[in-house]
């Protein structure tokens, strides 16, 4: 069975929240921090993995990435920080 995950990635600085959700983690990690497309991620730098949840249902997935998309700049910190106070980039290890 395959595991989805929804994720959290940020800048360098931290002014910028995205949110996503993949099937595997750690190549899209890798493609987040190596550039591989254009748009919103490459734009701002957005290569920090800073949180993310792993569930086996994709409809689960879905429904909870456009959930926390929802959810007020506040609120994301507070969940980023409930399980990574330090913001560090999970991607590394």
């Amino acid at each position: 069975m395959n595991g989805y995950y929804v994720y959290v990635n940020t800048n360098a600085t931290f002014t910028v929240l995205y949110v996503g959700m993949t099937n595997n983690l750690v190549y899209r990690s890798s493609q987040h921090r190596n550039h591989i497309f254009e748009g919103f991620t490459n734009k701002y730098n957005v290569t920090r993995l800073v949180y993310f949840e792993e569930t086996r249902d994709v409809q689960a997935a879905i429904a909870r990435e456009k959930e926390l998309k929802q959810w007020t700049r506040a609120k994301k910190i507070a969940l980023i920080e409930s399980a990574n106070p330090d913001w560090r980039d999970l991607s590394d290890g």
